[in-house]
This record gives structure tokens, C-alpha cells and sequence, in this order.
């Protein structure tokens, strides 16, 4: 059974899985956590004014890493789906691993307008998005078979 109904490549989309391309530079909280991550230590100096002391050197030591770029891409789902079998479904069609999947459901909203014939009242439909996480140098091209 098919619970993808059709991918996201809205320009509000594509802003997302551009921003998740990219490697990002992060600090380490404490020492034990920049050993475990791997990070390296980097000395940094600055100085501090005060009214009666006047001004000091100081230095202080932070820990930064790098964070591999995991892309990110919208997908529309069936409501009746989980997960699981959105991750299931992706890995089979796309060749590429799942290391995360984040539901969103959107309620139809109402919709009126006025016309000639008089007000003409109706609803949009329900549905639900998906938003894959995939491993870092993974990549789905949506344009390849046009």
C-alpha cells in the first residue's frame, strides 16, 4: 500500500532543505562533551573594562565541532499513515536512509467567497506532511526522470 501522496518542493520547503545542507559549526558545553564529540580547543581573547580597574586581558577556552549536514524533505502523506511505514516506503522508492521522520497534521480549513450567484461556502482538505530527515550525503533529486 502507497502512503505517499506526492513530495514537497515548495519554495518555503526547498528554504528548509537548503538550511540543512550545510555543515554547521557548533560548541561543546564542557570538556567531557568536546572529548566525546571530537571537538577542538580553541583559545580565545578578549577584554573586559571596568570602572575601577580599567581595562584587563582575559582568555578563555571553548571546544567547537563540526555537525554533518543531514538533508531534510517534505513529502505529503496519507493520514492513515505512521512513521514507520513513511520511512519504509521512502527508503524503497528514493535508495537512501531514513534517520528521521516528523509528522505534521493539517486540519481543512473553511473557505467562503462571494460571487454573482451569492456566497458560495466550502472546505479544503485535511491531510498530513511528512518531514524526512536523510543520512549525511544522501540526496533525492525529484527532477531526474522529467
Amino acid at each position: 500500500m502507497t502512503f505517499i501522496v506526492k513530495p514537497l518542493v515548495t519554495e518555503k520547503m526547498t528554504k528548509i532543505t537548503d538550511k540543512s545542507s550545510v555543515d554547521k559549526q557548533l560548541r561543546a558545553l564542557n570538556p567531557a562533551a568536546a572529548q566525546r564529540l571530537g571537538a577542538k580547543e580553541e583559545k580565545i581573547s578578549y577584554t573586559v573594562k571596568s570602572k575601577n580597574k580599567g581595562e584587563r586581558q582575559k582568555e578563555k577556552t571553548i571546544f567547537t565541532y563540526t555537525k554533518p549536514a543531514c538533508r531534510k524533505y517534505g513529502f505529503i502523506v496519507k493520514p492513515e499513515a505512521n512513521k514507520l511505514e513513511i520511512k519504509k516506503e521512502i527508503e524503497e522508492l528514493y535508495n537512501v536512509t531514513v534517520l528521521d521522520v516528523n509528522t505534521i497534521k493539517y486540519a481543512g480549513k473553511r473557505q467562503s467567497r462571494y460571487t454573482r450567484a451569492g456566497l458560495l461556502r466550502g472546505q479544503k482538505n485535511a491531510y498530513k506532511k511528512a518531514i524526512v530527515t536523510l543520512k549525511a550525503g544522501d540526496e533525492i533529486d525529484f527532477y531526474s526522470n522529467i
